[in-house]
This record gives structure tokens, sequence and C-alpha cells, in this order.
């Protein structure tokens, strides 16, 4: 392209390419409007891309897990006979805990259903409820001994076979060698479900046991739990110190080469993959300070040192955000530098504060790599009750559901995965609450 020249008489003259409405200019304009219209069309497909990428994911997760919210029943009329619960006609509780109630379900099934005799056929008509049947036995029997010797309807847990048969997970026109629940099980469901013994009910189980081998008996409530005395710990030690980590970095500490070091290695470990800070509490935690495995205090400690460099970095930012003026101020006025960080700084930038502790908290949530290095992936059917009690995290428990071959966890896995997508997006918005409740403009 020819440059702009200035002729001997002084005159600036511009090429006919660069003269507005000129050929060549419009030909500039033209091409650098394709290039924006192409520029605009890719960031809309790369946004609509992602989009399916995230209903695909959710619609995926919803369609698996949504079944798990419903599970399935049996009604059966049970005899408390008394010549198996308690002979001795005493009522004693110690009797009564100790009957065999197995008797008593076995007993039921041959009254209920045909073609029962035999070994092999009891073991098919027991295949059809949970062995959870025989524990929900005892404990109304132990609340009301005035059960025994009486013939009552009882709705019990149905067997993850029969759920996953009903739930349209196996398929009955199948050659029976194909599949796990037989012919004869096939009959004896039609025939519950024609006298109304059947029943789809709300999945209570799911958020209000621990965790089980049997699908139809497992739930999240013991990772929840465990999740729970985790973040308590966490957030009772990472907020405070990385806050006045944060304070002591951005208005007091001198200007330095340790200064600048510890700074660098702040923003480093931030980087730093998680499961490094498993390694780092196996090592220094369990082996060398001997605190107890698969326990909520370790889990908090190990999620602590993750976390505090994200809630550092947040906090150093919220407080750099805070106008020089504020400070100036206050120290004009006669403040201190103690009394204008903590009555002025501090309550400008504790909603940034805020913000980045509750997103560090969310994604130590979501953490499961460095809790499987001190063993919080154990099974554990007992609800934790403190924080040295043996217990596991929801993202590990949905690890160990969707490691395990039987198709009744699959639903399991994307129920706990949606609860604990439900957890992130309330912390996210109550971030975003707290931030918009305590915002103050200047």
């Amino acid at each position: 392209m020819n440059k702009p020249t200035t002729t001997a008489r002084g005159v600036y003259t511009i090429p006919e390419e660069r003269r507005i409405g000129g050929k060549a200019h419009l030909a500039l304009v033209t091409r650098r409007n394709a290039a924006e219209r192409r520029f605009r069309a890719y960031g809309i497909a790369a946004l609509g891309l992602s989009l399916l990428f995230l209903v695909t994911l959710f619609v995926t997760i919803i369609g698996n897990g949504a079944s798990a919210f419903r599970q399935t029943y049996v009604k059966l009329d049970v005899n408390f006979a008394a010549d198996v619960l308690d002979p001795d006609g005493k009522r004693d509780p110690a009797t009564l805990g100790s009957a065999n109630y197995l008797t008593l379900v076995r007993n039921t099934l041959r009254s209920q259903l045909p073609d029962t005799e035999g070994r092999a056929a009891l073991r098919e008509a027991q295949g059809l409820i949970s062995s959870a049947a025989n524990y929900q036995l005892r404990e109304m029997v132990l609340a009301d001994p005035l059960l025994v010797g009486q013939t009552r309807p009882v709705w019990v847990l149905a067997s993850a076979l029969v759920d996953a048969t009903l739930k349209g997970g196996i398929d009955r026109n199948l050659p029976e060698s194909d599949r796990k629940i037989s012919d004869r099980q096939l009959g004896w469901l039609d025939k519950l479900a024609a006298e109304g013994r059947i029943e789809r009910r709300f999945n209570s189980v799911l958020f209000t046991a621990g965790d089980s081998r049997e699908p139809e008996q497992a739930g999240i409530w013991g990772a929840v739990m465990g999740s729970f005395y985790t973040m308590v710990v966490t957030l009772a030690l990472s907020f405070p110190i990385g806050v006045a980590a944060a304070i002591y970095l951005e208005e007091f500490a001198p200007r330095n080469r340790w200064t600048d070091l510890i700074e660098v290695n702040i923003n480093n470990l931030a980087a730093v993959p998680s499961i490094v800070y498993g390694l780092l509490g196996l090592a220094v935690f369990i082996n060398w300070f001997g605190l107890p495995r698969s326990a909520p205090l370790v889990g908090g400690l190990v999620l602590t040192l993750m976390t505090l460099p994200v809630i550092i970095i947040a906090s150093r930012a919220a407080l750099t955000s805070v106008p020089p003026s504020i400070r100036e101020a206050a120290l004009g006025m006669g403040a201190s530098k103690m009394q204008t960080v903590t009555h002025h700084v501090l309550p400008l930038a504790l909603p940034g504060m805020l913000t980045g502790a509750i997103i560090g908290m969310s994604r130590a949530l979501g953490e499961t790599a460095p809790l499987l290095m001190i063993g919080m992936v154990a099974f554990i059917v007992d609800v934790p009750t403190g924080f040295t009690s043996h217990a596991t995290v929801l993202p590990v428990q949905i690890y160990l559901w969707a490691d395990s071959p039987e198709r009744a966890f699959v639903e399991r896995t994307s129920a706990a995965i949606l609860v604990l997508l439900g957890f992130m997006v309330a912390m996210n918005a109550l971030a975003v609450i707290l931030r918009k409740r305590f915002e103050r403009r200047w």
C-alpha cells in the first residue's frame, strides 16, 4: 500500500486505496465487516456447543437419577406368631430382639404366594423383598410388643431386582436365561400387582440411611453428615487464617524479597493438584501426628490446606478493591493503622472475602482425590456422630457407587450427583446473595 506523500508545493496527497469512499477503502471495510461477522459466528457456535454439552450432561444425569427418588414397596400380611417370637410369653425385650424374624418372613411368603414349597422356590420368593424386612419387623415388635400374636399388613422394601424390573430396567421379554429375574418371580409379581400389594413411594431411605451393600437399602445421609463435619472443620480453620494472612500481606507486610517470595508461593499453591494435598495429609496428619484415618477432622485439615490459597488470593483482591482514599481519610482523622483496617477497610472488603470463602468451600465440597489418600474411601455403614468418627463424604460416596457392578447403583449414583450439584448451586447462590446484601458503594 502506498504511503501518503507531500508534493513540492507542500500539498498532502492520500493514495486512492486509502481515500474514504474509494474502491480500495470500500473493499477493506467489507473484509473487516466479514471478519467481524465470522468472529461473532464462531462465538455463537462455541456458546451453543457448550450449552448443548451442558444440557446433554444434565439430561443424562436427571434421566438416570430421577427414578432413584421413587422406591418399590410390597405389602405383606405378617403373622407375628407368638411361638416364633416369644415362646415363654414373658414379652422380654431381649427375647423379642433375638427372635428369628426371618421365619416370619418365610411363613408370610408361603401363605401369600403359590408354589413356594421347597428350598429353591422359597429362596426365589425371598428374592422379591429386601433383607431389611427382617430388621423392620424387629423394630416394630420392640416398639410395640402387643403385636405378638397378631396379623398386621406391613409395607416392606422390595428388592433391587424387583425395583429394577418394575422401572423397566430389566426386559421381561428376554429369555429367562438372559435375565436375572425368573419366570416364577415374574408370575408372583403379577399376582401381587393384581392384588394391589405393590406400590411405588418416595424413597426416604435414600436421605435417611447410610451406605449398604444392598442397593435398595443404600442412602446418602452418612455421606452428607461426613461432608458436613468436614466442611465445618475446613471453614473454621481456612476462613480466619486466610483472611488474617491476606490482611497482613496487603496492609502490613513490608515490600521486600521475602514478601514477594511468599506471594509467589501462595499463587503457585493455588494451582497444585489436589492429590498432592492428600499425600501431604497422609504423611503429616496421619503418619506423624497419629490422627485417625477416615475421620472428618483429618479431611477438614487436608481441605483447609487446599482451600487456604484460594481464600487468601480472593481476600487480597477484595482488600485491593477498596479505594486508597478510604485509608487516607481514616488516617487523616487520626485513626491508627489497625483501626483503619478493622473499622473501615475490612467491612468494605468483607463481601468479596465471603464470596471467595464460599467459592473455595464449594470447591472443597466437590473434592475426592485428597480424601481418597487419607482413607475416606472406606465402606462406612454407620452415620458419623462427630469429628473423629469414621466417615466418608458425598463425592467419595458417588465414586464408590459408580464403581459398583449392580445396576441399581447407577440410578443412585446419578441421584447423589444431583444432590451434590444442588448443594454447590446453593452455596454459589449464597455467595451472590451475601455479596449483594453487604456490598457498599462509594
